[in-house]
């Protein structure tokens, strides 16, 4: 990534979740992912970020 996710947070800069979508989307092309896996990680992450809301501690490892 370009940037330090150390130096990026929310209260410092609030595009942060912009910022390190778009350098996670550029990485994930860059090194060979397709459209359709990026879009499968993406259903994936909001899969486990479900769980967490719901409190599904099956998820956590």
């Amino acid at each position: 990534m370009t940037q330090s996710l150390s130096i990026l947070t929310p209260k410092k800069d609030p595009r942060t979740v912009e910022v390190i979508a778009k350098d996670i989307y550029r990485e994930l092309r860059r090194s060979g992912f397709s459209e359709r896996d990026v879009l499968s990680l993406a259903g994936e992450l909001l899969s486990l970020v479900t769980h967490d809301v719901r409190g599904d501690a099956s998820v956590e490892d």
